[in-house]
């Protein structure tokens, strides 16, 4: 009886954890990419904060402020050049929004008329284009949520790294496992996210990079935003790089640049497209061979439930699965099956 109401107990106050933790992750919920994106830069710089203080002794606080120092740069860099050069472009979109669509529509059209045939109609390209144009001060609006979550991210590191030790060793307290699994998990766990979160930003650079040098040899103007532009969704799986270069060819066809966009678009497939490829087979193959199918669903995954830092955590949710799957095997599944050989061998004396 006394077991029975120790045991009630316990699931209780188990319960009520969980639902207080629902509480509060359902409360910030869109502070949720700031915290994830902490344990990213933790994970990444952990290493290097270690050895400045148990190596080098420095003191926990310059340490700490000094990696805090660095991520500022290379965080702010690419929010500074996205403010730069696409902001004015999207205020100049919004108060000329009905111009723009109207010299679009045009091109598409003119476009249809020369090919003789009829992509989409006129009432559909009307209501996809009046959407886009609707999509896009809800992207500003944005704005604020993203530099919220960066200032976050970096709060939450500096504590993070500050108190590193002390946290790690309550987390392996928790983790209802052998050492050898939870090192197992750690492991994953680092390899993962360096992959991600170094190797997805290295791809979009030098994918913005071949793209942007394209745009400027076939005459396309704005090249350097063009190629920001498509930086930045060469982090999408499937589309990528398409959903920007494609409406520029069509655009090129439009208004008669011809053997520019066509030579754009073979351009786009064979050297823009393969530098993805390129760059797997040799930088992240040292980094961490992520299987493709995991990387694309995992970025859908990510996207879906974490916004833009789901590009990290999808992938590393998904190798969460099959890492517990294989953790389960060997901690459960072997374990029972020894034990059934055991007692096959015990049974047979």
């Amino acid at each position: 009886m006394q077991t029975f109401n120790l045991r009630l107990k316990q699931i209780i106050i188990l319960i009520i954890i969980v639902v207080l933790i629902y509480v509060v992750l359902h409360e910030l919920i869109a502070f949720v990419p700031g915290f994830l994106g902490a344990i990213t830069l933790y994970v990444l710089s952990r290493a290097n904060y270690f050895q400045l203080v148990y190596q080098r002794k420095w003191k926990r606080g310059w340490s700490a402020m000094l990696i805090i120092f660095y991520y500022t740069l290379v965080i702010g860099l690419p929010i500074y050049l996205a403010i730069t050069l696409i902001s004015p472009k999207i205020d100049m979109l919004i108060h000329n929004s009905d111009q723009v669509i109207a010299s679009f529509k045009k091109a598409i059209n003119h476009l249809q008329a020369n090919f003789k045939m009829q992509v989409i109609s006129e009432r559909k390209l009307d209501e996809g284009l009046n959407a886009i144009s609707q999509y896009v001060p809800s992207l500003l609006n944005s704005t604020a949520n993203v530099v919220t979550n960066v200032v976050l991210m970096l709060f939450v590191l500096y504590h993070m790294l500050v108190n590193g030790r002390a946290m790690e060793r309550k987390l392996s307290r928790f983790i209802p496992l052998k050492p050898s699994n939870v090192n197992t998990l750690a492991s994953e766990t680092k390899k993962m996210v360096k992959a991600n979160a170094i190797g997805i930003p290295i791809i979009s650079l030098v994918q913005g990079t071949v793209a942007m040098l394209g745009y400027f040899i076939f005459g396309v103007d704005e090249y350097l935003l063009w190629g920001f532009v498509t930086g930045v969704f060469a982090f999408f799986p499937v589309v990528g790089t398409a959903v920007v270069w494609g409406p520029l060819v069509i655009y090129m066809y439009g208004i008669g640049m011809n053997w520019q966009a066509t030579w754009l678009i073979v351009y786009s497939l064979l050297v823009t497209g393969n530098a993805d490829y390129l760059v797997r087979i040799t930088l992240l193959k040292k980094m961490g061979d992520i299987h493709p199918v995991i990387t694309i669903f995992g970025v859908i995954v990510g996207l879906s439930l974490f916004g833009f830092i789901g590009v990290v955590f999808g992938p590393l949710l998904i190798s969460y699965i099959l890492i517990l799957i294989e953790i389960y095997v060997n901690e459960f599944v072997e374990q029972d099956f020894k034990i059934t050989e055991e007692m096959a061998a015990d049974s047979t004396l």
